[in-house]
């Protein structure tokens, strides 16, 4: 086999590989329940509380207390989809508010936040969603008494929300994380009491 022929050939098999470590590395989302746990309803109005020490998020409406890059301010979701943020474009999933009316139906969960943004989840939705021109795909359902939403951009970073009721349900929680691969970029709880 003559050297060009050599180089050819491992040139094929390097792409190849590079190509199949390419498509092992993108997480896959596993689809969630869309069966309601007997006894959960996380249906209610709910106003943010604010933790002793937290922070203002950056750019955020009110009073907002959460650690969350600038690029996730609300007020400013339109004009980010537009352009090319230096963040996981992931981050554009996210809405914040301080407070919350959340309605919980048999087939989805319904929440307003600030009345000013409404997310829409159906249970056990496996789907494409979109921001303007950002999209990504999306699941959500339940984890035991727990109402999971995932968002994985064409990056690799997976934004998870997390909701459950705490204090015999007169306190609503949200876990929210960043992660990329194995490694988590951001993360932050935030607590909700019932108003």
């Amino acid at each position: 086999m003559t050297f060009t022929k050599r180089l050819k050939a491992f040139c094929a098999i390097s792409f190849a590989c590079a190509v199949l470590a390419g498509c092992a590395s993108t997480p896959e989302l596993i689809a969630r329940s869309a069966a309601v746990p007997e006894d959960v309803d996380l249906s209610g109005l709910w106003q943010f509380r604010v933790e002793p020490g937290a922070r203002p998020m950056p750019g955020a409406r009110g009073e907002q207390q959460i650690l969350i890059p600038p690029a996730q301010s609300t007020r400013n979701r339109a004009r980010r989809s537009t352009r090319r943020s230096s963040g996981p474009s992931v981050h554009v999933f996210l809405e914040t508010g301080n407070s919350l009316k959340v309605t919980q139906t048999r087939e989805g969960l319904f929440i307003s936040f600030d009345r000013a943004v409404v997310e829409e989840y159906t249970f056990g939705e496996n789907r494409v969603a979109s921001v303007g021109p950002i999209e990504a795909q999306r699941v959500s359902g339940w984890q035991d008494r727990k109402f999971v939403v995932e968002t994985l951009d064409d990056e690799g970073n997976l934004l998870t929300e997390t909701w459950h009721l705490e204090a015999g349900g007169m306190v609503l929680v949200r876990d929210i994380a960043v992660t990329r691969g194995n490694d988590q970029t951001f993360s932050s709880r935030q607590h909700f009491d019932r108003s």
